[in-house]
């Protein structure tokens, strides 16, 4: 195994890059301001995120990845546990990186020996665990937050997430649902406000999921989250 490039106390080492992207170069343009203040603003809205992360299981020789890790909020809480096992953080923003390093640096996780958490830019449908990460082996757990109504290349996401899990590991996601439990109005207008944020329900990625399911090729479930305000999806791979 290729010994990864971790960020430490110090912020350590840039997030290694795969090149120039369309895709990576939207998404730095997005977010070249708001990752300042990303993390104070999405806390009111995007909901369920630590009700996933509870599902998420770590432990000594686990490995956990977030696409679409932004931030690192969600990767920062695995590390605080006890036991977090190697963390991994992939986004096709580099601003976002950078901003996720300096969280990690500030947040003194590293500081202790096995609660590094290892960056990388790239896109979600190119992961691959060798390639991405130099890891020998899959991961036990993929997840995205709020990450996929997002990526116009989800399929491909899906797949690559898929694939990058050992047997019997685990895809979870906590994205937007269509809010069909809440009064009419109070929806609407709520549908309106999100999409001031450039976030809403995608009913074909549910849709896909569900099929999924349907084939065969994962056991697949849905919890609803504030009266279907969001969903938690929980993919099994066979194994």
């Amino acid at each position: 195994m290729r010994e990864p490039v971790a960020t430490g106390a110090g912020g350590g080492a840039a997030p290694a890059t795969h090149g120039p992207s369309e895709q990576a170069a939207a998404m730095d343009r997005m977010y070249r301001v708001t990752r300042h203040i990303y993390d104070v603003t999405r806390r009111y809205y995007l909901l369920g995120r630590d009700r996933m992360l509870a599902r998420v299981a770590t432990g000594p020789g686990t490995a956990t990845l977030e696409v679409g890790c932004g931030t690192a909020r969600n990767l920062i809480r695995l590390a605080q546990r006890p036991q977090p096992g190697r963390l991994y953080g992939l986004d096709a923003s580099q601003e976002m990186l950078d901003t996720a390093a300096a969280s990690i640096a500030r947040s003194g996780v590293a500081r202790d020996p096995g609660r590094e958490i290892t960056l990388r830019q790239g896109l979600a449908e190119e992961l691959d665990p060798r390639r991405t990460f130099g890891c020998d082996e899959p991961f036990d757990t993929v997840f995205f937050s709020y990450c996929l109504s997002m990526v116009p290349t989800w399929p491909g996401a899906i797949e690559a997430a898929l694939a990058s899990l050992r047997p019997g590991g685990r895809m979870l996601i906590v994205d937007f649902w269509d809010q069909r439990d809440l009064p009419p109005l109070f929806a609407a207008g709520l549908k309106r406000w999100l999409a001031l944020f450039h976030v809403h329900y995608r009913p074909e990625v549910h849709e896909a999921l569900a099929a999924l399911g349907s084939s065969g090729r994962a056991e697949v479930t849905f919890e609803s989250v504030a009266r279907r305000y969001a969903y938690i999806a929980s993919v099994r791979k066979p194994g």
